[in-house]
């Protein structure tokens, strides 16, 4: 599987309705920083986000002209399949295989994150993604995307890790983020849906192939993308559509595949 093979499925319709009948009813950019209590670093994302009748597709971006997005509201997901932002892509596929396999009926497992501070919520779903990669004392975990509250619950597992994003920097623990993702010597991997929007996801799925080592997805971008990978080199996914954890302090949800949607 390929992100080529599956939007070519949906164009033609083999994943679920036609998608020149799918039309995007709402388009809207979320932008938002965030420096959780206790922590010594603050945060900004961007997120692009489309709904599709009951479904809402989203991808992180750099940045993104209001305009473009809005300019997205009435098209079809089958004309933005070719749209010039491949974060509009991103977010317009998305959207459309969520509506076409919901979460709620498609994941293995369903978990709701409880209520609580931008912090409580942003450890407990860190906790729940870490159990789905379920590395062992010793392993060491390549991280591409650094979230400093999934490195918190490795080093609570005993595993250690090589943080890698392209934006660098530091984490919390002052220790260096690589740019390049370097699977030497790593027992798994656990990567960003991000990696979808930036263009860097085949390519590292392709090397841990090559090199045998599993790899696990935590996704707010793509979310309902990447199950469909699980069986060519993705072992487990934790997709969490929008509205994401960050955004509201009551209970939110992600879903856990292991198994490719059906």
């Amino acid at each position: 599987m390929t992100l080529t093979d599956l939007v070519e499925l949906v164009r033609g319709g083999g994943l679920g309705p036609d998608p020149a009948l799918c039309s995007v009813s709402v388009g809207f950019t979320t932008r938002q920083g965030a420096r959780h209590a206790t922590r010594g670093q603050s945060y900004r994302n961007t997120v692009v986000s489309l709904r599709v009748e009951d479904a809402v597709g989203s991808c992180a971006v750099e940045d993104v002209a209001d305009n473009e997005v809005h300019g997205c509201v009435g098209s079809t997901v089958l004309e933005l399949l070719d749209h010039p932002n491949p974060a509009i892509r991103t977010a317009a596929l998305d959207a459309y295989l969520a509506h076409a396999r919901p979460h709620h009926l498609s994941a293995t497992k369903s978990i709701t994150v409880g209520p609580g501070s931008s912090l409580t919520k942003s450890m407990s779903r860190a906790e729940a993604v870490v159990d789905l990669l379920d590395p062992a004392p010793g392993d060491r975990v390549l991280v591409v995307g650094v979230v400093n509250s999934l490195l918190h619950h490795l080093r609570e597992r005993g595993a250690t890790y090589v943080a890698c994003d392209l934006k660098g920097g530091r984490t919390e623990w002052d220790e260096p983020i690589a740019t390049d993702a370097e699977l030497d010597g790593c027992d798994l991997v656990l990567a960003s849906g991000m990696t979808v929007g930036n263009g860097t996801f085949e390519p590292l799925l392709r090397r841990a192939v090559a090199a045998g080592t599993p790899m696990v997805l935590f996704a707010q971008t793509a979310a309902a993308i990447l199950p469909w990978f699980i069986g060519s080199g993705v072992r487990a996914v934790s997709a969490e559509p929008y509205p994401f954890f960050w955004l509201d302090g009551g209970p939110t949800t992600i879903h856990h595949y292991t198994e490719r949607p059906s």
